[in-house]
């Protein structure tokens, strides 16, 4: 194994960059002639707008553009469309409220997008908004998807086998129901959202050309829906951009007003346009994520072991229908099995929209929602029926002997020892030493308890999925891989390199790495779902493997041996058994002489792959928490974090730590202190950093975690994908742990974010 290969832990090359100041974010852009744009937002959570007067805005000091609703139908934008849509269950249709660029005759939310200013100078263009006379009629607003009615229904949605899960609960011994709150959160992303915007008359054989530099992690994706539903252009006339981005999560992929508008803006004025999203923009605008209201219900036999679950589930929406806002209702119901053999399974969801910014998929997309169900009724589960919570999950685990292993829900499991994963962990934890830590803490007033979350994901693309790249090769040997993937802060640059240092023993100076650009990568799914290293790096395996089949041939034809009696092993060709050896550099340039090819071998190594996943990758894990409170406020302290996951091959254990670490601090902080709280007329109240609590370094104790590698059979590579795991697996560990404390007050449950005053409230209430 070469000190840069595959699983060593590279320091990222990315960093020498960002920590010198030298990285390009999207302020960073300031082309010639840039002007500044500007977005007046609505106050109101719902009204009528009656009237909209922009004359003293335009008149004011250097403003070049306003536009409102009117000027956008004048020039035939329409309204942004979703991209993903759902599959209503029968009898039901998709009600898609897209989302208007500008606000016509009604303002949805709180934040929704009513005029757009362009000036020499942000403050002129902010001077300018505040001028624009708009007259409201305010109107009642609906905050929750519990408070929404039949009116407000997007989609219903429904799964499984009904009849049989009903009779099921009909008969069974035990049964277990729990109602939980899946509390919403905003993306809060170090860098905010931005667009720099230019266009070019000339460009495309003088059709013109539009260049959009922003912060996606689909540039392909979000080109091909400029082009195609905004704009009404051929694609080819679009281009996306990504330099650096601070962090994405999800919610930056899909499209946003700002976009569009600067854009028009640029190609109306002739100068580059840029708009850059403040933190308080990001609050009312950058789609929130997570938000739904679950009853599930488990039915068990006499011992104990799964009969049925059923579950039912309101999703609130937002305002609008988000681009991919369709997905995480129902994507986490087809992980409803988790670890755990459950023969029947019936699930619906309600899909409700509500005046307050619109939701999207959030690190996880789904998946942490189901999997926070699941683990917290094991808990209620196992103390209703007075069994141990680790023995009640022991029993219903899916035993290595049944894998593959084919859910209810359609998916097909590959080998996983789950049995194995909680061992490790719990001896990772101590769990056995728990009780004499739990007496310590009483000693000191304060209430400890420890919390388990088992977790099993479906990541790494499958459903038809699949992701390109290419390889070009310089004639000293060197490498470039165009990616159709991209990043937003996981060191695509660093983890590329290893894979291609893997395959070609190549310095990392000799190995380039290009992603966001549209113009130079013409097809590209990009990042979502873990499947940066999956996909992305399977299809580099894939071009990889093809380069070496070639360049053996032309290393033999030059060896004058046959290609199958070849080895290629640090960075030399060598005949089996003799000492006859070519280095890689010679080939690749011997490559590109026609002369020192075999017949009919077309000249270079350039090659392109598509990797098509046959499966998703499954990796799982355990997660244990230890928490303390303290009885008379209600506070509560994380005492210790410990997990043990199982993600295939691991790439670099430096990266992977980043990944993980990340995660449980989003999960921990749902599950601890964020939520996104509006008041009854649908204003934002928890609007900034002031309001809306994040954890902080002092909140978390050293995240241990742990890894086993069993590879993956759906990759070259073996990789399974860790992006999702912390945030997947922490609230319910979390949550499980902080009713442990509380055990002897008879605390059933406790809603996310369990904050000092819902905890208190809780045992104030139970005393």
């Amino acid at each position: 194994m070469g000190q840069f290969g595959i699983s060593q832990p590279v320091l990222r090359r990315e960093d020498d960059k960002l920590l010198r100041g030298a990285g390009c974010f999207i302020d960073d852009l300031t082309p010639s002639g840039l002007l500044h744009g500007h977005v007046l937002r609505s106050p109101h959570a719902h009204a009528r707008i009656t009237g909209i007067d922009a004359g003293q805005a335009r008149a004011m000091p250097g403003v070049l553009l306003v536009y409102t609703a009117a000027d956008l139908a004048a020039a035939g934008i329409g309204p942004i469309q979703p991209v993903a849509l759902p599959s209503p269950r029968r009898g039901n249709t998709f009600q898609s409220r897209e989302q208007p660029i500008l606000a016509t005759d009604t303002v949805q939310y709180v934040g929704d997008s009513v005029a757009f200013v362009v000036a020499e100078t942000l403050t002129q263009a902010q001077d300018a908004a505040e001028a624009i006379a708009v007259e409201y009629e305010p109107l009642p607003a609906v905050v929750g998807c519990d408070n929404a009615g039949d009116g407000d229904l997007s989609f219903a949605w429904e799964m499984g086998e009904r009849e049989a899960v009903e009779a099921a609960f009909a008969t069974a011994p035990h049964h277990v129901n729990l109602d939980l709150v899946n509390n919403r959160v905003v993306l809060a992303a170090v860098e905010t959202r931005g667009a720099v915007a230019e266009y070019d008359p000339e460009g495309c054989q003088g059709r013109g050309k539009y260049t959009l530099t922003t912060t996606t992690q689909m540039p392909n994706p979000m080109r091909d829906q400029l082009a195609d539903q905004i704009l009404g252009v051929e694609r080819e006339q679009v281009r996306v951009l990504v330099h650096d981005v601070g962090g994405g999560f999800g919610g930056k992929n899909s499209m946003f007003p700002e976009y569009p508008l600067c854009l028009l803006a640029a190609r109306v004025l002739g100068r580059p346009v840029k708009w850059i999203g403040q933190r308080a923009d990001a609050f009312v605008t950058d789609f929130h994520g997570r938000d739904n209201i679950m009853r599930a219900e488990m039915a068990f036999d006499e011992q104990g072991q799964f009969l049925a679950i059923r579950v039912a589930s309101q999703a609130d929406m937002g305002a609008y229908a988000a681009g991919r806002g369709v997905v995480s209702p129902v994507n986490g119901m087809i992980m409803l099995s988790n670890c755990y053999r459950i023969p029947l399974m019936y699930a619906e969801v309600w899909a409700r929209y509500t005046n307050t910014v619109p939701t999207d998929p959030y690190r996880g997309a789904g998946r942490p929602e189901v999997l926070f169900m699941i683990e917290r009724m094991m808990d209620v589960a196992a103390d209703q029926m007075k069994i141990d919570r680790i023995e009640l999950r022991r029993r219903n685990l899916i035993p290595p002997e049944d894998f593959p292993y084919a859910t209810p829900t359609g998916l097909n499991y590959d080998p996983c020892n789950f049995e194995v994963v909680i061992d490790g962990a719990m001896a990772n934890a101590d769990w056995r030493g728990f009780e004499a830590r739990r007496r310590e803490a009483l000693a000191r007033g304060r209430l400890r308890g420890i919390g388990m979350a088992n977790y099993i994901e479906r990541l790494g693309g499958g459903a038809g999925l699949s992701e390109a790249t290419r390889l070009e090769f310089d004639a000293d040997g060197g490498v470039t891989v165009y990616s159709g993937s991209m990043a937003n802060g996981q060191a695509h640059e660093t983890a590329f390199s290893q894979i291609l240092n893997h395959y070609f023993d190549l310095p990392f100076e000799k190995i380039r790495v290009v992603e966001g650009d549209t113009d130079v990568i013409h097809t590209g799914t990009g990042t979502g779902g873990s499947w940066s290293l999956t996909m992305g790096g399977g299809a580099i395996s894939l071009a990889a493997e093809q380069v070496i089949e070639k360049a053996k041939r032309i290393a033999a034809h030059l060896l004058e041996a046959a290609a199958a009696d070849l080895d290629f092993t640090d960075g030399r060709f060598t005949v089996s058994g003799t000492d006859l050896t070519i280095s890689w550099a010679a080939v690749v340039q011997a490559s590109r002489d026609p002369a020192q090819l075999p017949p009919g071998e077309a000249p270079g190594l350039d090659t392109e792959a598509r990797f098509v996943p046959d499966n998703f990758t499954f990796p799982y894990g355990c997660h244990i928490a230890e928490v303390e409170v303290d009885p008379d406020t209600g506070t509560v302290e994380l005492a210790a974090y410990n997990c043990l996951h199982d993600f295939g091959v691991v790439v670099n254990p430096l990266l992977l730590a980043g990944q993980v670490q990340g995660g449980l601090a989003q999960g921990i902080g749902q599950a601890l202190m964020e939520h996104t709280a509006y008041d009854d007329a649908g204003q934002l109240v928890a609007g900034s950093f002031m309001d809306y609590c994040l954890p902080r370094a002092d909140d978390l104790p050293a995240l241990n975690f742990s890894a086993q590698v069993t590879p993956s059979p759906q990759n070259l590579l073996g990789i399974k994908g860790c992006g999702e795991a912390g945030a997947a697996g922490s609230p319910p560990a979390v949550i499980n742990a902080l009713v442990d404390a509380l055990r002897d007050f008879g605390i059933r449950h406790i809603d996310m974010p369990a904050t000092p005053q819902r905890v208190w409230a809780a045992i104030r209430s139970a005393r």
